[in-house]
């Protein structure tokens, strides 16, 4: 027997017989190769099985992590920061407990809104100048002064312009020797010193100071509305918020020192030394003559006056933020309406010639140049009326900061004749 023979009849080590001497042994074989044939289809049938399902496996991984790549891209897209996310995971875990309601919903964002924009105001801080405010008050106003004016002024350095400017001259035209104080954080600095010098080296006494809100307003009915305001706990409505602070400023510091307050948009034309607990009627009944409306563009007031007070409380009790007017003209029309003639309250209306000769309807025909006699005619009678009747002319700023003094006008007119510097009479820019 060759060594080839013998190798083909060896299986597991064993040497097998002759199939022909055993029909037995043949049977044996055939049958253990059958069995390892299905052994073998068994294994691959569970090998692709498993790969498949590896296979869907691994295709679900990656969609899953497609997915969440999209989140995060999402989710940095949007660039929410540490509050919004609170926030976000805040209103879910309540979610889970009960709904809010829509109410509540939009009276949080708005809430959630202001805090964001508060520090946007800088009436608002609390630093080494507001400290310094009471202070200053007390220095600058002497018994020198003969009348001690105030103005409010919550906007930027670069707004204060020529027509502020005029108005500020034309206190010291008509009191060379009065004092006017600017509440002004942005006017209390450089750019706003190098505004007023020109007026300082001429010898007038002007000063832009940063104020103090709640010395201002302690003890009085709003000082509690400014804790709300200032903590977002107050809606502070669409009307922007700096124009109802002037409101209250206004009255406050009036409260708190005494004197004049002056709106930036009005022209002096004559002494206001003679004035004492005095507000103006804007518009009064055609029939009548009584008010219908009065204005806080020009109020002459003691300190601790009855009726300030009743202002502020007024201001503070009814604050509307999404009403124009609601928190001035209109506030100080609703009070006197009231304590009118009541005793205690000391007090004079003066008509609107005084303080507002012209309706913010036309005052732009006091800024036209006159084309034909008449127009010359009707000048030169403004003018008369007004140097006999107006302690000043509100030139509601609102409609009338476009509007170029033309050569010859009653506007050029009078701001010549009642100016310091007398500088850019004539310009279109503000």
């Amino acid at each position: 027997m060759t060594l080839k023979r013998v190798a083909s009849h060896e299986v597991f080590g064993c040497r097998l017989v002759s199939r022909a001497k055993s029909p037995v042994v043949t049977v044996i074989l055939f049958a253990l190769l059958i069995f390892f044939m299905f052994a073998d289809s068994i294994v691959s049938n569970i090998s692709l099985q498993s790969a498949a399902f590896d296979e869907k496996e691994d295709s679900e991984v990656l969609q899953a992590r497609k997915v969440i790549r999209k989140i995060k891209s999402d989710v940095s897209a949007v660039q929410l920061d540490v509050f919004t996310r609170r926030k976000i995971i805040n209103v879910d875990s309540e979610h889970h407990d009960s709904l809010l309601s829509s109410s509540v919903v939009r009276e949080e964002q708005g809430t959630g809104r202001l805090r964001r924009k508060l520090p946007e105001y800088e009436i608002f801080w609390s630093d080494e100048l507001t400290k310094k405010f009471h202070g200053r008050v007390l220095e600058f106003f002497n018994p020198k002064c003969e009348v001690q004016f105030f103005m409010t002024w919550i906007s930027t350095v670069g707004s204060f312009g020529r027509r502020e400017m005029l108005s500020v001259e034309s206190v010291f035209k008509a009191h060379p020797h009065g004092c006017l104080m600017i509440l002004s954080r942005n006017m209390d600095s450089v750019n706003g010193y190098r505004i007023l010098k020109p007026l300082l080296d001429r010898g007038f006494k002007v000063l832009a100071v940063t104020p103090d809100m709640p010395f201002l307003l302690k003890n009085t009915p709003a000082e509690a509305w400014f804790d709300a305001i200032k903590s977002g706990k107050k809606d502070p409505g669409e009307i922007p918020l700096a124009q109802n602070l002037s409101n209250l400023m206004r009255l406050a510091v009036l409260y708190k020192y005494g004197g004049v307050y002056l709106d930036t948009d009005f022209i002096v034309l004559k002494s206001f030394k003679g004035l004492k607990n005095t507000i103006g009627a804007q518009s009064i009944h055609a029939v009548s003559k009584n008010w219908t409306r009065l204005n806080n563009a020009v109020l002459v007031f003691d300190m601790n006056h009855p009726l300030l007070f009743k202002f502020i409380e007024e201001f503070a009790s009814t604050f509307d933020g999404n009403k124009w007017g609601h928190n001035g003209p209109y506030m100080v029309s609703r009070v006197v309406h009231r304590v009118e003639g009541r005793p205690g309250y000391n007090f004079t209306i003066l008509p609107p010639m005084a303080f507002y000769p012209v309706d913010w309807i036309k005052i732009g025909s006091l800024f036209k140049m006159p084309n034909t006699r008449a127009d010359s005619r009707w000048v030169e009678a403004k003018l008369l009326q007004l140097t006999r009747e107006t302690y000043g002319v509100h030139l509601w700023n609102k409609q009338s900061s476009k509007l170029m003094v033309e050569q010859g006008s009653v506007m050029g007119r009078l701001i010549s004749e009642n100016c310091v510097l007398c500088q850019h009479i004539y310009s279109s820019e503000k």
